[in-house]
């Protein structure tokens, strides 16, 4: 057959090309930019979670905080103790000294402590104390505070196990006082204010509770 020749001339030849898959382009697309939103929302979890900058991060520590100030903010000193004539002390001697527990009565009522019994120290205590003095209470008598006013009148007193409460109907604050073989004379009636007064001193305003 006849006709025209074509020739092909130059260094471009024609190439056959794969039809573009756009679906799995933009499906690729959508994935990466997925990916990426989700690391920067990672990445600014972890942030908050080590800075606690968000509101969400800062409403339950305040939360939390305003309970454990409701929990162990201590009621003040001087609203749990109380007065010296709140507290009935029985004086007992512990000695061999006669006049010894009746003298201290005296000088404890001059205080203004209620006296209750005075008399010679039960036989399990006579002559088993050795410091200047012991006092024995019950545990609802130690949560009154009485023990603790007390003690500011006497150097060197110790306090005995709690003890069974005498009856249903004995008050908390009744204190037992056995006076022990290194008894001299009651702390010096002006320190023993100043070391009441400490104990019963309002908390300053600005002090905060540590918990």
């Amino acid at each position: 057959m006849g006709g025209k020749k074509f020739r092909v001339t130059g260094d471009r030849y024609p190439r056959m090309r794969p039809r573009r898959r756009r679906g799995r382009a933009a499906f690729l697309l959508v994935a990466g930019v997925t990916a990426l939103g989700m690391l920067g929302y990672g990445t600014l979890q972890l942030v908050d979670v080590f800075s606690g900058d968000d509101d969400g991060g800062r409403a339950p520590r305040a939360q939390a905080g305003a309970r454990a100030g409701e929990d162990c903010t201590p009621a003040s000193t001087a609203e749990r103790l109380p007065e010296p004539a709140a507290i009935t002390v029985n004086v007992f001697n512990a000695t061999a000294r006669t006049g010894l527990a009746q003298d201290t009565a005296d000088a404890l009522a001059e205080r203004g402590f209620t006296i209750g019994e005075v008399a010679n120290a039960p036989e399990e205590y006579d002559g088993q104390v050795n410091a200047s003095g012991l006092l024995v209470g019950t545990a609802q008598t130690e949560e009154s505070g009485a023990l603790t006013v007390l003690a500011t009148q006497l150097d060197g007193v110790e306090t005995a196990e709690p003890r069974q409460p005498a009856g249903e109907e004995e008050p908390p604050r009744v204190v037992d006082l056995m006076i022990g073989e290194g008894f001299t004379e009651l702390t010096a009636a002006d320190e023993a204010e100043r070391r009441l007064a400490e104990l019963t001193a309002p908390p300053a305003a600005d002090a905060s509770p540590a918990c």
